[in-house]
């Protein structure tokens, strides 16, 4: 590996060497713009596409519910018989 005389050649990129010492403030703003900006590009579902997501996402909870409670019912029986069912 050979190193340059700088030692910080191509970091900036290319940018100004200004970029990095803004304050807080500043990069707390660019920021918020950058979020604001990201926001607006968001494509919200209709009301037919959130209830279609929501009735999925019940259904799917519910299943995966049933099947731990099915589970933990027959894994219990199980561990019952095995170790017996009465203590004393």
């Amino acid at each position: 590996m050979s190193q340059t005389s700088t030692g910080d050649m191509g970091r900036s990129g290319g940018k100004s060497p200004t970029r990095g010492r803004r304050g807080p403030f500043a990069r707390m703003a660019l920021f918020f713009r950058q979020v604001m900006s990201e926001l607006r590009k968001v494509v919200r579902p209709t009301r037919n596409e959130l209830i279609t997501y929501t009735t999925v996402c019940m259904v799917f909870v519910v299943a995966v519910m049933t099947f731990v409670a099915l589970l933990d019912v027959g894994l219990g029986a199980i561990v019952v018989r095995v170790f017996g069912g009465k203590s004393g």
